[in-house]
């Protein structure tokens, strides 16, 4: 008994004022280079409970816009952390965190609320709830098999490119009914269903690409591409975005089922 509390007596504590070694007042301690990110980071997860909360009240154009710029935050906190070598543990579960609020459960909810409310009795339920289970999952497995911070590409739909896709679809058929109404829950359902399946498979997608002249020489045709559906978002705006996400997704499967057909030829 008297060992426990001991051990209890010598924890250790993150103390909230630091005494200064001059013997002065004590001052608050020195804000660590993580701090930075982290603020990006939390602005991340501040977006994304916006976008539920917009979902939420039927403001689906305000809760899309909310998780295109939670995907805004999430890019610039890792372009932080690298520029003040400023990355941690912390910083990794704590973006990955953010990460399942803003692309797990705001996507899921906008979906449910946008076209799968009260679809088959539950069924609505289920399947936007195959986006969030699929983004956990997703996360998870990329914290247990990251190694370093920065990646090329990554194995299976990431988990902003997937809420990106839904923030677009939501945006067009917002601005234009494509469908109709009697089709959008199937349509949704889908989308869902699929978008959930990419996260989890072993689709090989590349990583956000950074415009240099040694990529551009690597990866001409690529670079172009890109280059090309940027240009479409900003003529064509909300049909192009969601139609630049989806040839992103095309072209991860394309080089997958190419890679695989070499494999088993070899």
């Amino acid at each position: 008994m008297d060992q426990s509390r001991m051990k209890q007596g010598s924890k250790h504590y993150p103390p909230v004022l630091k005494p200064d070694p001059e013997g002065g007042r004590q001052r608050f301690p020195f804000v660590s280079r993580s701090f930075f990110p982290s603020v990006f980071t939390v602005m991340n997860m501040v977006s994304g409970y916006m976008a539920i909360v917009m979902s939420g009240e039927g403001s689906f154009v305000a809760a899309s816009w909310f998780i295109i710029l939670a995907a805004f935050f999430d890019t610039i906190d890792g372009f932080v952390a690298r520029i003040t070598n400023g990355t941690s543990d912390f910083g990794v579960e704590l973006d990955s965190l953010s990460d399942l609020v803003s692309f797990g459960a705001a996507p899921a909810y906008l979906v449910y609320k946008f076209g799968l409310e009260g679809m088959w009795g539950i069924g609505g339920v289920a399947i936007s709830a195959l986006i969030m289970v699929g983004s956990g999952l997703r996360l998870a497995r990329f914290n247990i098999s990251m190694i370093g911070y920065s990646k090329e590409s990554f194995s299976g739909l990431p988990t902003p490119a997937q809420a990106l896709t839904i923030a677009g679809f939501v945006l067009w058929m917002q601005s234009e009914r494509f469908f109709d109404p009697v089709m959008m829950p199937l349509v949704l359902a889908w989308l869902s269903v699929i978008l959930a399946f990419l996260m989890v498979s072993r689709v090989n997608y590349d990583a956000l690409p950074k415009p240099t002249i040694d990529l551009i020489r690597r990866y001409p045709f690529q670079v172009a591409l890109y280059g090309i559906a940027f240009f479409c978002v900003l003529v064509f705006q909300t049909k192009a975005f969601f139609l630049a996400m989806l040839l992103y997704i095309l072209l991860g499967i394309l080089r997958s089922l190419t890679l695989s057909c070499r494999q088993w030829l070899a």
